[in-house]
């Protein structure tokens, strides 16, 4: 059964000025293993954890930090989910998150739809 779904799109020049002016930023939204990565995935992953929190209903106990968007052998992005950002998933009864993410023509976006059975 579908729980959730969620989108979000993200404006990239716009999100590199953000991040020029607030250096920090990076480390307050990215997981370690995603601040290397390239404006664009960056901008694509910002884009899943906004739309995660859209398919959640809301960011009460959620993480940025806590919300990683690794990559399959494949190339298939998925979510690796710790902390209480995981509890909170687990409490509205998700048992599987879908995710998809794009890039192009100076905008990154990403779809999320969450199963399972509501508790």
């Amino acid at each position: 059964m579908i729980i959730g779904t969620g989108i979000d799109l993200v404006d990239i020049p716009r999100f590199e000025r953000t991040l020029e002016r607030t250096p920090r930023l990076r480390e307050r939204l990215f997981a370690p293993a995603e601040r290397a990565l390239r404006l664009p995935s960056l901008a694509a992953r910002f884009a899943a954890k906004e739309a995660l929190i859209k398919t959640l209903g809301g960011s009460d106990g959620v993480h940025w930090t806590e919300i990683e968007i690794a990559s399959e052998p494949s190339g298939r992005p998925h979510f690796v989910l710790s902390g209480t950002t995981a509890e909170v998933v687990a409490e509205r009864g998700i048992s599987r998150l879908h995710l998809t993410l794009t890039h192009d023509a100076g905008f990154a976006a990403a779809f999320v739809v969450a199963e399972g059975d509501p508790l």
